[in-house]
């Protein structure tokens, strides 16, 4: 499942720059100027998460939350709100917000939120059953009960496909995996090509190798798939 976000705001170089990132990660983005257009917008998108700004024409962010929250319950809100604005941040979570970012804000820290929040998302509809909580390898941790990774102690912004790739890769380190069984566990589309799966993959050899141009991590055996020796 490729997850849907729906971003909410007024100002279109912000606007236009969110969908820009977030597509980047492998979201399917789609957007709205104004609270009127993002009620219509969710009915006929459906996303699995909302970027919604406070401070919008025609109808404010409070407003949207409220009839999204209503109407979709386990849809994720994330408010964006104005430096400053402590009442608008606590009336936000207040009528069903997920969680707030504060304008101006950093679109690394934003990523790293969506992220999160897919992260446990992806781990709770996941076919995949667990046998560890933690998982380490090669100076990676895995940390399948509070849904982060590490390595060497650093941080590791994985978004939910990458973590559910490399928990596979885990499980099965030392098997070569096909292409064809990564693009059915992540539930990729099957109109997707496997090609789709090597740029994953290149992705997280960028977060996890140490020279993701020669990767002793996760191996590509030529004509079959990959596997990770750890």
């Amino acid at each position: 499942m490729q997850y849907k976000i729906l971003v909410v705001e007024d100002e279109e170089f912000i606007r236009d720059g969110l969908q820009e990132s977030l597509e980047m990660e492998d979201y399917i983005v789609e957007v709205a100027g104004d609270g009127e257009e993002a009620l219509l917008k969710a009915d006929d998108f459906l996303p699995n998460m909302v970027l919604l700004d406070v401070m919008m024409p025609r109808k404010n962010g409070f407003d949207v939350c409220r009839a999204l929250r209503k109407k979709y319950p386990s849809m994720i809100i994330i408010m964006l709100t104005a430096k400053g604005e402590e009442a608008s941040k606590v009336t936000g979570l207040n009528i069903g917000a997920d969680d707030y970012v504060t304008k101006p804000f950093s679109t690394l820290e934003l990523l790293a939120r969506v992220n999160a929040f897919f992260r446990k998302l992806a781990i709770l509809e996941s076919p995949i059953v667990f046998g560890t909580e933690v998982a380490e390898f090669s100076g990676i941790k895995l940390d399948f009960k509070k849904y982060e990774a590490t390595k060497n102690g650093e941080f590791l912004d994985l978004n939910a496909r990458e973590f559910q790739i490399l928990n596979l890769f885990y499980r099965r380190r030392g098997e070569v995996i096909s292409r064809e069984e990564l693009m059915k566990l992540i539930k990729t589309d099957n109109n997707e090509k496997s090609r789709t799966i090597d740029n994953y993959v290149v992705k997280l050899r960028q977060k996890i190798e140490n020279e993701p141009e020669n990767p002793k991590l996760i191996i590509s055996i030529r004509g079959m798939g990959y596997k990770l020796d750890a």
